[in-house]
């Protein structure tokens, strides 16, 4: 059946006050000064805490980081973030933001993640451009609003007239630095793969709309808005020869390659059956390992494997949440931590979070490494780490994830004053961690304020979340009317 949303509104209908900037480096030589900040948490190399401190912005890069009355006393634009706290922007390395458009789904609530794609594939089905467009715009607003400051994200299946585009505009349009991924399945269910063969493409124009995306958009410069990756979706969903030809690829374009790895033991069955591998293995094989590779999730990983990761400098996207919702298993975060693996954090699916909170994310991380019977399996500061300079590194970056003279302006404040850090003053930091998961009440993107006052900037929220229920609700209906 042919799946039909009604027509969009103009984006005029909800926009603010976005405007018609680059991606890139920002001009005008504007500047802004952050004073009185009450901790300033820099995450820097020497990992200091200041009180009564301060940055200093010139454009979009930080120039001066210290005690307030070691800064300059004006600038074009101050906040006194007396009684604040201001840390790093947070870093989000592994998601997919079209599922906010499928989540908390009845049919779908108690599913392990075979039966749970199985279920939401048809419903996917029916996506198209607008749809991707304003689900991203909700999913990095719910970003935004919880500290992310760099987000990656996932999009590997295209239906209808759905393409990368679509969320890259969103990103461009709220301000937040972006990593889209040109993910993609070719591996239908009548050649033994997962999904129907109604959401894959032809293995050709895969490759041919990827070259486009990365020629078009990524920006590889220091301080860059966007930045394209490669990311054939699953062992599960694609082809060798598209794993192998991804990886080409990406390598003669110097981008950043990503993947779903040992999720699950499903996966790791059909690794074994399908390719005489285990996942790792079977990565290695296609030359899917190096220090421009992150997999997401790597939960069903050996000892030996670990160690592997560490030698070939291949990332992992930790998403304990999504872990957990879907009954995947426990990551050994604190085993790759010590072996010298990168790892970040990623909130991954909106609908197998259900949330796209990274301070939430921070949160989960500890608490489900202190589980298995550790109670200092992960630290709060290591969490905190996590998100950001852990992240920045599975990114490949060197311009964010800690704050210090010559890296990029992007940093997050939230006070201190607030209800739920009563009786937690002892230690800010670990408040932040421990206690419930804050938004942030203002936030700095590139040397842009686009939180401000615990709200975003840029856009007007009510519109989109109204246009996002109902691309929503005629998604789900129409997958009830297509299987009647």
């Amino acid at each position: 059946m042919q799946r039909c949303l009604p027509s969009p509104k103009p984006w005029s209908a909800w926009r603010s006050s976005a405007r018609g900037r680059g991606v890139g480096v920002r001009h005008g030589m504007s500047t802004l000064l952050i004073k009185n900040i009450s901790l300033l948490v820099t995450l820097d190399d020497k990992r200091r805490r200041l009180e009564n401190a301060g940055l200093f912005v010139r454009d979009n890069v930080i120039e001066q980081v210290g005690l307030t009355d070691t800064l300059p006393s004006d600038a074009d634009r101050v906040i006194d973030a007396r009684g604040m706290m201001v840390l790093p922007g947070l870093v989000n390395t592994h998601h997919h933001l079209y599922q906010t458009l499928t989540r908390a789904l009845p049919a779908a609530q108690n599913a392990n993640l075979f039966n749970w794609l199985k279920t939401l594939y048809p419903i996917w089905a029916g996506l198209t451009g607008e749809a991707v467009y304003v689900s991203a715009l909700v999913g990095l607003a719910e970003l935004m609003l919880s500290g992310c400051t760099t987000a990656a994200d996932h999009l590997y299946i295209f239906p209808n007239d759905a393409r990368l585009d679509d969320e890259i505009r969103s990103a461009r349009e709220l301000g937040i630095r972006f990593h889209p991924t040109r993910g993609s399945m070719s591996l239908g269910e009548s050649e033994g793969g997962l999904p129907p063969d109604s959401v894959t493409e032809d293995e050709d124009d895969i490759l041919l709309d990827t070259r486009r995306v990365i020629e078009t958009y990524h920006e590889a410069e220091r301080y860059s808005m966007c930045r394209v990756g490669v990311a054939p979706c699953s062992p599960f969903s694609v082809t060798p020869d598209l794993m192998r030809e991804s990886r080409r690829l990406a390598q003669s374009y110097g981008v950043r390659c990503h993947t779903h790895l040992a999720e699950t033991l499903d996966e790791e069955a059909f690794c074994i059956e399908q390719f005489g591998y285990r996942p790792v293995a079977y990565a290695e094989s296609l030359g899917w390992a190096g220090d421009d590779v992150w997999w997401a999730h790597c939960v069903h990983v050996s000892a030996d494997e670990v160690g592997r990761m560490a030698r070939t400098g291949t990332s992992v996207a930790h998403c304990p949440s999504s872990n957990m919702r879907l009954a995947s298993g426990i990551a050994p975060v604190q085993a790759m931590l010590a072996a010298g693996v990168g790892v970040g954090l990623g909130v991954d699916g909106s609908a197998s979070n259900d949330s796209s909170h990274m301070l939430a994310e921070a949160r989960q991380a500890l608490l489900l490494q202190r589980v298995a019977g550790d109670p200092a399996a992960l630290l709060a500061e290591e969490a905190l780490e996590l998100v950001t300079r852990g992240g920045a590194q599975v990114l490949g970056r060197d311009d964010v994830g800690y704050l210090a003279p010559g890296m990029a302006a992007d940093f997050i404040g939230i006070r201190l004053d607030r209800l739920a850090y009563a009786g937690a003053l002892h230690d800010p930091l670990a408040a932040l961690i421990f206690c419930d998961p804050q938004a942030v009440d203002f936030s700095v993107i590139n040397g842009e304020i686009v939180v401000e006052d615990g709200r975003l900037t840029r856009v007007d929220l009510g519109p989109i979340i109204e246009r996002h229920n109902e691309i929503s609700q005629r998604l789900v209906d129409d997958d009830l009317v297509h299987y009647m």
